[in-house]
């Protein structure tokens, strides 16, 4: 048969009344009048809990401590803290706190915790009749500011036939959980491992304030009866317990503490945190002095700590004290001169010996003389005044550089581009550092060149925001180009067609300014066509789609832009290709801006031999037109896979523009083409194409076609 299953009840804050607990080798005697009682507890050994308790309260029961919040008698502790003093028949009679019927062992305010004792629950095998008797507790903490400690308690089962279950409650949710240990003989039992063999633990959860403990029926110790004939299952300190192997030979762990092991609870102040308890200062519970609050880990609540340097009760008006260090050389050792302060303390050598006054001997005589110590200070001195003068050294040479960097920013029209920017709203373009280049650039490191030409050398950078950029170490701009030069940056940096390239920003605080584009990944049309051997692959679709984008490009930037825009070099290694080969307008370094009035021409503008227009040679006047002739040559390069100068059999350099005009002369058109273009194309669009390109060269402007 089975016996019933006692519980052990925290009654509710209203009552106080002490059950005795249902253990047979732990009878209480009669409860002495209230006054002795009280009169009992208050006169116990007090003198390491002082000012722990409230004014007029016991500070202890028997030996131990009742530090406030929690207090024995009336007006002496906070709701859910009152606790009992009552006498015991066990170990000849003393007096023990009790919270209900759970007697207390221990309490710790700066940890929270408390320790109780709390029952061992068994199930026994009678071998003789083949009965199970059985004896299964429970502790309930429900609506209380008790919580089992998950950190400090385990839930352990001993015996070589044992499977127990745990059920608890958590935060209105309900858990269970078991623990099974086995063996076959007492042999394989080991003192100290608790790991299934003769011993099972396991964790428990954070929240829980009731538990219970039942066994499965069908592990009833039947089959090892005659070398372990009971189980046990307990929430028991895991610091607290070690396990023995005569646990389960023998009735040892049930005859400990009457069957009662110790148990970890975690209490706290309330149901609010520390910031939400602060604002009812009425009803806060961490008053004193040099104290602080911290929330509770294991359910809802907080607590009080004294901060560091004092000790004491935070509980209490001023209960947090001053610690004298100095009287406490074991936890705060010095070997030298101690001088207690308030939160702390000053530990040094004494006078005439240097060293470590935190270790024994380790503070020494001062033994130098006071020439050494003379030629030690001026040594010191000499070395701060060669440091503060490399500082000031240092310092001087960095106002050097930025005065140098704003000359050159002004010298370059930074602030001209300053004016401009703030007068048009909404600009993109930046004015970067030479600091944010070189970084991205690797200090303009060799193997992040590009590529380079008469306007400058281009590098690939990586900006801090990770994009990928094209940045350009451009000429010197002459004094009488500055103001063009800046406005020509911002107008240029506003142009905005899917075929030209984009300039993001420049940096004028160097002396050769730097423009910085977007990059564009594929390379240039010039690497495509006659490097590689990519010429091989391009496609008739793909000339006329790189050929249809160069063109849309160059009739935006002479019709579309505001004022418009003469390239000045179109060339094919100014034609970039991105990632799907969409053909992107580059390099503006010979880009002049057109007049609106359109009644004068740029002038003095660099360009490529091969490209550039005859009539502007004779002239040295830029227009529209001369940005057509020079497009007709790469319209020749796209469909004859030849350069704008190349080399004949002979090695006689030829230009590919007048090698057309006589190919077209001597109707040798086919014959000059690429052989894929011949392969692919039909005579119709060949001569079309053949049409457009020399129409483009016409030496004569006028008689060129429109970009449009």
């Amino acid at each position: 048969m089975e016996t019933t299953n006692p519980r052990t009840r925290i009654p509710q804050p209203q009552q106080h009344a002490m059950r005795s607990i249902p253990v047979p080798r732990l009878p209480f005697a009669s409860p002495l009048p209230s006054l002795l009682l009280l009169l009992i507890a208050t006169t116990a050994p007090s003198s390491p809990a002082e000012n722990t308790s409230l004014p007029g309260c016991p500070s202890a029961c028997g030996d131990v401590h009742i530090p406030y919040p929690f207090g024995i008698g009336a007006n002496c502790s906070r709701d859910g803290f009152t606790l009992t003093c009552a006498m015991t028949t066990s170990d000849g009679g003393s007096y023990k706190p009790f919270l209900a019927d759970v007697e207390i062992i221990d309490i710790s305010l700066s940890s929270g915790q408390a320790r109780v004792y709390n029952h061992i629950s068994w199930q026994c095998y009678d071998g003789l009749s083949g009965e199970v008797v059985s004896r299964r507790w429970s502790l309930d903490f429900t609506d209380r500011p008790y919580r089992f400690s998950d950190g400090r308690n385990r839930f352990t089962t001993i015996g070589c036939d044992t499977l127990a279950y745990i059920k608890g409650h958590k935060d209105g949710d309900i858990y269970r959980s078991g623990c099974v240990s086995v063996c076959d003989d007492a042999g394989s039992l080991a003192n100290g491992s608790c790991s299934v063999i003769g011993c099972c633990q396991t964790v428990i959860p954070r929240g829980m304030s009731y538990y219970e403990v039942s066994f499965a029926g069908e592990f009833n110790n039947s089959k090892v009866w005659r070398f372990d004939p009971c189980s046990y299952a307990v929430l028991v300190d895991e610091d607290w317990f070690e396990f023995r192997t005569s646990y389960v030979t023998s009735d040892e762990l049930s005859r400990t503490e009457g069957g009662r092991v110790p148990l970890v609870v975690d209490w706290a102040i309330g149901e609010d945190s520390c910031e939400e308890a602060r604002r009812d200062r009425a009803a806060y519970a961490c008053i004193s002095k040099h104290n602080e609050c911290a929330n509770s880990t294991n359910g809802p609540g907080y607590l009080c700590n004294c901060s560091s340097g004092y000790q004491g009760n935070p509980y209490l008006q001023n209960g947090c004290q001053d610690i004298d260090e100095c009287a406490l050389k074991e936890k705060y050792p010095c070997f030298g001169v101690c001088t207690n302060k308030e939160g702390g303390y000053n530990c040094v050598c004494p006078p005439g010996t240097q060293g470590d006054p935190f270790r024994p001997g380790a503070c020494y005589p001062e033994s130098l003389s006071l020439a050494v110590k003379l030629i030690i200070g001026i040594s010191t001195s000499l070395v701060f005044l060669l440091l503060f003068g490399l500082i000031i050294y240092i310092m001087h040479g960095r106002r050097k550089i930025k005065r140098i960097k704003e000359a050159y920013f002004k010298q370059n029209g930074g602030w001209l581009l300053l004016e401009e920017m703030k007068s048009q709203q909404g600009l993109a373009f930046k004015i970067f550092t030479r600091e944010e280049l070189e970084s991205a650039t690797n200090k303009f490191d060799k193997n992040h060149i590009l590529g380079g030409g008469g306007h400058g050398t281009v590098y690939r950078g990586i900006l801090k925001d990770d994009r990928t950029v094209a940045i350009k170490k451009s000429m010197m701009v002459n004094e009488s180009q500055k103001k063009e030069f800046v406005k020509e940056m911002l107008i240029l940096s506003q142009t905005n067609h899917k075929n030209i390239v984009k300039l993001l920003g420049c940096c004028l605080e160097v002396e050769i300014p730097m423009l910085v584009y977007e990059f564009i990944s594929r390379g240039s049309l010039f690497q495509f066509i006659h490097e590689n051997n990519q010429k091989s692959t391009i496609s008739l679709d793909a000339r006329l789609k790189i050929a249809l984008e160069t063109a849309e490009a160059l009739a935006y930037l002479h019709s579309s832009a505001s004022p418009p825009i003469l390239h000045g070099d179109v060339k094919s290694s100014n034609i970039l290709l991105d990632e799907s080969y969409t053909a992107k307008v580059s390099d503006f370094g010979a880009s002049m801006l057109v007049p609106i009035n359109e009644t004068q021409f740029a002038t003095l503008v660099q360009g490529t031999c091969g490209y550039l227009d005859p009539e502007y040679l004779q002239t040295c006047q830029l227009t529209d037109k001369s940005d057509v002739y020079s497009f007709g040559v790469v319209l020749l390069e796209l469909f004859t896979g030849k350069k704008a100068l190349y080399l004949e059999e002979s090695d006689t350099e030829r230009s590919l523009a007048l090698s057309f005009i006589l190919a077209m002369k001597d109707d040798r058109l086919l014959e000059f083409l690429d052989y894929q273009v011949g392969d692919e194309a039909e005579v119709e669009l060949v001569q079309h194409v053949a049409k457009l390109a020399k129409e483009c060269l016409s030496v004569k402007g006028e008689e060129r076609p429109t970009m449009k």
